[in-house]
């Protein structure tokens, strides 16, 4: 049987060498074009004769490029090691230095060990800069690895020594420096805030296909520059690091390029211990459409394939998984031979000449300089898709017994003495073993050889990165006669405010200034908000056009597609459509153009939603106008618990430079956007907008005289009382569309109680308590000045009415204000899960409708004992008020 069984592997193998010959001939008289030719015809037999053939997106374990097809490397190799070895100390010695000052300070040594060879090439070779103005690259930098980043920077003369001591410590005289990339903090350097993880990839994706979009409307010339997205195989986790990878080979967005630091690890093992993230990567984005270059084997690698004639080399390298990959990094030579090579005779003797050591230094692909050139090269110079680059590296390189390739060396942020003296060994950094003790930081001098060529090839790559220009250039201020209509009101005609500013948004797409700058943002709810008009007036964005005839194409407002077209239509994704939110947002900071883009969506899913990349648009400097339509709990009424909206104006108290409005009408909404684009856009202001919609329809009064002030300040009186004699007063606030049950509160008021009833719109709760916040701040701070009187106090000085607010959403809004009015108020709001009912019946379920502000008021005057209990009485029978009705917040 076993003599059977040999005889039938030696056939099997030769008729394996038979093949493999077969397909070596082919390839070299018929080319590559032959050999997939014929492993197609081969397939398609295959499948005919029943043979069921494994699906597979992978090509095997080994580098993309082979060693025959790489391009010659152009640089010093020498020197940009010694360069390389320097950023790696004074990346290594800051965050060490840091966290000795300061225990528990935090920062990262692992991440930029693994990935200095991949940022190295490309600031040598291929990262353009913005010397020209606002051209160059745009790079997405892994923000665990940004000491190595300010470590560059400090070598090319733009951080100081001192910023380097101040690592995290950025409250220092004269600054420190973040903690990772962040604009807010460090706005002429960082560009793109990338921590938290997963936000960076998305962004990037975003930002390429907006730099088309820019291009194909002849916005931009098209200078060949990219988007490089650095990020981590662990990142890839995140479901917004590959959520949109489809979308950028759709685009077929070749001015993308990913690079994934393949180290192997996340913060507490391994990224895939049982299998292999390289291979998983590689089917997936090769699934979705991208060009996929597999970075994994450095040139140590190439003799031993060369010998690998049968493949056994590949197949090994093929089915080991990463946390045995993990093993071989943190054991010597010895156990490599033993448990890689040694399961096989043949692979055994491919290494016999080669002795322990030379094993165990034998490199991954992403930290052998020529392999990832040539891919860096490949990806650059590749056409019609994106690219992805999976580089293979250890984590923690060169920390050595401290943490290289281990477990811990997320975490790592300290070394002893003897570690620190063996780092600067191996890497050849020219501090005495006296000078360890106290972390110097190593500079050569401006005439030296690396200083010469660091600097001589940055700026024949057109200057430094990371960095950002900031003199932006501001916008003619905007006519009245665009909003004037607005002002009158609509004269007993019934619209909703999302009617209004499509309204408003079709006349500013007509205005000759800033027409061509406005960037209508919709993630598949334009006929939702009405904005079907604007297909054809100014087009759906789609860079190869319309390639089909639309089912519409017989009607007025038809689906438009055209390479030129104005309207980014995101499809079913949030986070798509605030990723190109923010690169139309910064478009005045990346390309030095004042893009003004509204980005329309149900209110419900954006802060609460996508509120990771919202806070990203505050740090990185976005610009222009977040919609919130549909909004309002009781206003949205027939979608239901997960789509009515009463949260989203306290979310945005969280963002610090996010102005948000609540209007009720037509000449509110008028006024918010024509000053929002002067604060941001002819002031240059670094502040964004959330204003939310409604689609209730009801008739837009005229705009009081001197109404703007107080519109932007937050609150003004709408509406006075004309009982001027009256004894009881009361002051109701009104927002959104719950302002029309504070109008029927009034009338009841003042017609059933005798009441004299003044009616308060706040526009925006968060302005008025911003006010007040500044206010009493100054006054803490100055207790022997004068104190100031805030915006909400004056206006309230000396009244002696009852206070009651009602808002769509959730109390604690109207109480954020409470404390500075003169007697307390009773806040009515949507606090609870929403459900799908009539707005009338919603309104009473949340107790925001008129009866309830009514009853309120005169519950407030009951307890300052100027009305008797039995008036209460009455009117709660009257009212219809049920004080034993569930709590709608646990309903």
């Amino acid at each position: 049987m076993d003599i059977d069984n040999n005889r039938n592997t030696a056939i099997e193998d030769i008729e394996t060498s038979e093949w493999l010959y077969s397909l070596d001939w082919v390839l070299e008289h018929g080319g590559p074009e032959r050999v997939v030719e014929l492993l197609h015809q081969l397939q398609i037999r295959a499948h005919k004769a029943g043979v069921s053939i494994p699906f597979t997106a992978n090509t095997p374990y080994i580098n993309t490029i082979p060693r025959e097809k790489q391009p010659p490397f152009p640089g010093n190799r020498e020197i940009e090691r010694r360069i390389k070895s320097i950023i790696r100390w004074n990346a290594m010695a800051m965050v060490v230095k840091a966290n000795k000052q300061e225990s528990g300070i935090g920062g990262h040594i692992s991440t930029y060990a693994s990935a200095a060879t991949l940022y190295e090439i490309g600031f040598n070779h291929f990262f353009k800069g913005k010397d020209d103005g606002y051209g160059g690259d745009q790079v997405y930098f892994q923000g665990h690895a940004s000491p190595g980043i300010y470590s560059r920077a400090f070598l090319e003369g733009r951080i100081t020594r001192d910023q380097l001591e101040y690592f995290r410590r950025e409250l220092k005289p004269g600054g420190g420096l973040s903690s990772y990339p962040h604009p807010w903090l460090m706005p002429n350097f960082w560009e793109f805030p990338t921590v938290s993880m997963g936000l960076g990839p998305i962004m990037a994706i975003y930002q390429a296909r907006f730099n088309r979009y820019l291009e194909d409307r002849g916005l931009k010339e098209d200078m060949g520059n990219k988007v490089w997205a650095f990020l981590g195989d662990g990142e890839t986790d995140e479901p917004e690091a590959l959520g949109a990878i489809s979308l950028a080979a759709r685009e077929k967005l070749d001015n993308l390029i990913f690079v994934i630091n393949c180290n192997l690890q996340r913060l507490d093992g391994p990224v895939r211990g049982n299998g292999k993230i390289i291979q998983e990567l590689e089917a997936i984005f090769r699934g979705a459409g991208w060009n996929v270059i597999k970075v994994i084997w450095g040139d140590d690698w190439d003799s031993l394939l060369e010998k690998d004639v049968n493949g056994k080399l590949v197949k090994r390298m093929g089915e080991v998984v990463d946390g045995q990959y993990q093993k071989y990094t943190v054991e010597g030579g010895d156990y490599i031979r033993e448990h890689f090579f040694g399961v096989d005779d043949e692979l055994l003797k491919m290494v016999e000449n080669m002795t322990d050591e030379q094993l165990s230094i034998m490199r991954r692909g992403g930290h052998d300089p020529e392999k990832v050139y040539a891919a860096f090269s490949a990806a650059v110079n590749h056409t019609g898709s994106p690219t992805v680059i999976l580089a293979k590296t250890i984590k923690g390189y060169g920390l050595g017994e401290s943490g290289e390739g281990k477990n811990i060396t997320h975490q790592q942020k300290k070394l002893n003495e003897e570690e620190m003296k063996e780092f600067r060994s191996r890497f050849g950094i020219p501090i005495s073993d006296e000078q360890i003790a106290s972390m110097p930081f190593y500079k050569p001098d401006e005439n030296d050889p690396e200083m010469a060529y660091l600097k001589e090839r940055r700026k024949a790559l057109g200057g430094y990165l990371p960095s950002r220009k900031t003199d932006v250039k501001p916008i003619k201020p905007l006519p009245d006669s665009i909003f004037e209509e607005f002002y009158q009101g609509t004269d007993g005609r019934e619209v909703s405010t999302t009617m209004v500013f499509v309204r408003i948004l079709a006349k500013l797409l007509k205005d000759k200034e800033v027409g061509k700058l406005i960037v209508p943002i919709v993630p598949d709810e334009a006929r939702t908000f009405g904005m079907e008009a604007l297909f054809r007036q100014v087009g759906i964005y789609s860079h190869p056009g319309q390639l089909y005839e639309p089912v519409d194409a017989d009607s007025l407002l038809y689906y438009k597609e055209a390479k030129n077209g104005q309207i980014l239509e995101e499809g079913i994704t949030e986070a798509g459509s605030i990723s190109s939110f923010n690169a139309a947002g910064t478009a005045y900071l990346s390309h030095g153009i004042n893009m003004i883009p509204f980005f329309v969506y149900y209110s419900m899913f954006g802060l609460q939603r996508v509120g990771d990349l919202v806070w990203a648009a505050a740090d990185m400097g976005s610009k222009g106008f977040m919609l919130g339509g549909t909004a309002g709990r009781t206003t949205l009424n027939g979608e239901g618990l997960q789509h009515q909206d009463g949260n989203s104006h306290l979310l945005a108290y969280t963002v610090p430079n996010l102005i948000a409005y609540d209007p009720a009408f037509a000449f509110e909404l008028a006024v918010i956007i024509k000053d929002g684009i002067r604060r941001m856009f002819v002031e240059q202001e670094r502040v964004f907008y959330y204003i939310t919609l409604m689609n209730e329809n009801y008739a837009m009064p005229q705009m009081p005289k001197g109404a703007e002030e107080g519109i932007l300040k937050g609150i003004y009186k709408f509406s006075g009382s004309t009982k001027k004699s009256a004894k009881l007063k009361a002051n109701l606030f009104g927002s959104g569309t719950i302002m029309n049950q504070v109008l029927k509160a009034k009338e009841i008021l003042e017609k059933d109680y005798n009441f004299a009833v003044d009616v308060w719109s706040v526009t925006s709760y968060k302005e008025v308590r911003r006010d007040a916040l500044e206010t009493e701040r100054w006054n803490t701070l100055n207790p022997t000045k004068k104190p100031k009187v805030s915006y909400l106090a004056e206006l309230f000085k000396n009244n002696d009415g009852v206070f009651v607010a009602a808002s769509d959403y959730v109390k604690a809004l109207p109480d954020s204000i409470a404390k500075w009015l003169p007697k307390p108020l009773s806040s009515l709001g949507t606090d609870g899960f929403g459900r799908s009912e009539s707005r009338e019946a919603l309104r009473d379920f949340f107790e925001v409708d008129a009866k309830h502000i009514v009853y309120a008021a005169l519950g407030n005057l009951f307890r300052e004992g100027k009305i008797k209990s039995q008036l209460l009485n009455k009117a709660k029978k009257d009212l219809n008020i049920d004080p034993e009705k569930p709590d709608p917040v646990y309903s």
